[in-house]
């Protein structure tokens, strides 16, 4: 016992200070894609490879409309080998409170060989106003209790998920992070649940199960789909044996992409969702 406390003091404090500081994450981590729009020459290549579909491109009139679709995205970055002007950040934020928010278009002009000629609208983004993490990082404690006199209990649920986005989730309560320092902590129980937050396309075997989860919910409640899988449904898609993203089956607050989405991803995701809990509780 004296050595661990002789060591933990050798080791002092090992928690992030996120997200009152950037995200730590390292270099050679794979966050969402960038394009450069104005430069994109053929989004065609891009699209062949993407294996989920999250680019796009829709050609009519002489004019093609490419999209990223980051609920889909799985940062394998196929897209950046094919095409220079696309490469992978280490940009892990992207929870959004809507579908249609992570979806980014822009219209292109083309030329007969079906190339891009020019860039007719500019690039739409489907981010949201961005949310400032360190102003809600110090009010997520105060507003939890506010809203529901208590901190913000967590519900997980693996709706058919590769197991994934569950190692990063067991991140959350590890000393480098700590969600508990937010109030934030983990439930058996869907009646002690504020937020439900659900991983993997929803199986087919797991929906009725997902559906009573959410009902014996106390309102007022949080849904959170975290990951590829549960925004869109990922590479598993609908199939005989999947519904796809988890918004089939019951309604989804925030959306946080990724494949997996790494810890500092999934608490701007729950502080996001934070965020829209209504003013007055209701079911």
């Amino acid at each position: 016992m004296f050595n661990v406390l002789r060591q933990s003091q050798k080791t002092g404090v090992a928690t992030t200070s996120y997200p009152a500081t950037p995200a730590e994450v390292s270099p050679r981590t794979r966050g969402r894609p960038e394009i450069d729009w104005a430069a994109w020459k053929d989004a065609r290549p891009a699209a062949a490879v993407c294996p989920t579909g999250a680019i796009a491109c829709i050609d009519a009139d002489g004019r093609r409309t490419a999209s990223l679709d980051l609920a889909k995205c799985i940062f394998c970055g196929l897209c950046a080998d094919v095409d220079p002007a696309i490469h992978m950040t280490t940009i892990c934020e992207c929870a959004a409170r809507s579908r249609a928010a992570l979806v980014t278009h822009a219209t292109y002009a083309l030329k007969p060989d079906g190339a891009h000629d020019r860039l007719i609208a500019p690039p739409v983004p489907g981010q949201e106003s961005p949310v400032f993490l360190e102003a809600v990082g110090r009010e997520l404690k105060a507003r939890t209790d506010k809203l529901l006199g208590r901190s913000l209990h967590i519900r997980e649920v693996d709706a058919g998920s590769c197991n994934g986005c569950e190692i990063e989730i067991v991140g959350l309560n590890s000393p480098i992070y700590d969600a508990e320092r937010f109030g934030v902590h983990f439930v058996a129980s869907p009646r002690h649940a504020d937020m439900l937050l659900v991983t993997g396309p929803v199986t087919r075997n797991m929906e009725q199960a997902l559906r009573k989860t959410y009902d014996a919910m106390p309102g007022p409640r949080l849904v959170v789909a975290v990951g590829a899988c549960g925004c869109s449904g990922g590479i598993f898609g609908v199939n005989y044996a999947t519904r796809g993203a988890v918004d089939a089956v019951i309604p989804v607050d925030v959306y946080i992409p990724g494949c997996p989405p790494n810890p500092h991803a999934l608490l701007h995701g729950i502080l996001t969702a934070v965020g829209r809990w209504p003013d007055q509780k209701s079911s």
